[in-house]
């Protein structure tokens, strides 16, 4: 389930970042640009989720 969550997180947040930067710019908006964009910072969360030690710190 926090695969999904966080897909459809990151697929929100990028495509409305992508809506608003390309207004801001003038351009066009692409909506399979910003898709693709999703799926990459999706498994970019997923690996620095996985990378980032669980246990506490022993010293400090």
């Amino acid at each position: 389930m926090r695969y999904f969550w966080t897909f459809f997180w990151s697929f929100f947040l990028v495509e409305m970042l992508a809506y608003v930067v390309s207004s801001m710019k003038g351009a066009e908006f692409d909506f399979v640009t910003a898709a693709v964009i999703s799926v990459v910072v999706s498994i970019f969360v997923f690996i620095v989720g996985a990378v980032i030690p669980n246990q506490p710190v022993e010293k400090h």
